[in-house]
């Protein structure tokens, strides 16, 4: 392997990848305020205050581990690749909070 081969042109991949989280943040804040008013706009239960407060801490722990993640990407041009235990928590708090926001849609 040359020298050539082992230096890596990231290009604007980070970049790419940071607007990506960004979006997805963004997509799933709008989500569980779309939620929460759901859940609320016939007045308040029991029910849709547990339903309100489940969609917030889905979206804390996805916006936990996406904050993680942005930092991650920021603080080196060679960032780590991500975790595995990352990975199934922004995937199982984004899946959650579709099931939540569908099931008060309903």
């Amino acid at each position: 392997m040359t020298d050539q081969a082992a230096v890596r042109d990231p290009g604007l991949q980070p970049e790419r990848t940071r607007l990506a989280w960004r979006r997805t943040t963004l997509s799933s804040t709008v989500a569980a305020v779309l939620a929460a008013r759901a859940a609320l706009h016939d007045g308040t239960t029991m029910l849709s205050v547990l339903a309100c407060a489940l969609c917030l801490l889905l979206w804390l722990g996805f916006l936990a581990v996406a904050h993680r993640r942005l930092t991650d990407l920021s603080a080196t041009s060679r960032p780590r690749p991500l975790t595995r235990r990352a990975a199934a928590t922004a995937t199982l708090c984004t899946m959650a909070l579709a099931v939540c926001a569908t099931a008060m849609v309903l």
